[in-house]
Order: structure tokens, then C-alpha cells, then sequence
């Protein structure tokens, strides 16, 4: 299965961009580099992001702490559910009822 280690590359770089501080990491870099990413994972065939957001749940039991909550939110994070459910509108519905509720 790829998503698995696509996911790890991922959640490396996500990691590294979100708990880098700003003495190393210049924090609009590093938005900048975020957007880019969140748009490239929303333009992925839907089959391919489906598995990629569950293997980020699965590879989250690798890192500890502040970082596995990170990859644990990275679908939540880049709106990848959303993404899946485009055309959905019921499921986007229940979507924004959730992340309502969440946030």
C-alpha cells in the first residue's frame, strides 16, 4: 500500500513545518509552503486521498506527543474530508456540523 508511506513523507514535513520555531522556520515560509501542500493533497484522485487520510490515523501511532497530535489532524487540518466530499452536499453539511462542533 503507498498511501502508508506517502503518508510518512507527509507527516514528516508537516511535523517539521507546524513545531519548527520561528528562530529556524520563518513562519510565513511556512504557511506559504502549507497552502501549497493543502492544495496539491485536495487535487489528488479522490480513491488515492480516501486511503491517504486513513493512513494518517494509522502512522499517527508513531510520534509521540504535540507531533502525533499534528499528523493525527493533518485530514482535519488541510480540510481533506471536505475535499472528499465535494460532491456531497448532505455529507458537507455534517462535515461543517462536526468541525463546528470541534473547533
Amino acid at each position: 500500500m503507498i498511501a502508508i508511506p506517502v503518508a510518512r513523507i507527509i507527516a514528516r514535513f508537516v511535523v517539521f513545518a507546524d513545531l519548527t520555531g520561528e528562530d529556524l522556520l520563518d513562519p510565513d515560509v511556512s504557511v506559504e509552503m502549507m497552502e501549497v501542500l493543502g492544495a496539491q493533497l485536495e487535487a489528488l484522485e479522490k480513491g488515492f486521498l480516501r486511503e491517504l487520510v486513513d493512513a494518517f490515523t494509522v502512522i499517527a501511532a508513531e510520534y509521540s506527543g504535540e507531533a502525533q497530535e499534528v499528523v493525527r489532524n493533518i485530514a482535519h487540518s488541510f480540510y481533506l474530508e471536505e475535499a472528499l466530499a465535494a460532491d456531497d452536499p448532505v455529507r458537507l453539511a455534517e462535515l461543517e456540523a462536526l468541525r463546528d462542533a470541534r473547533d
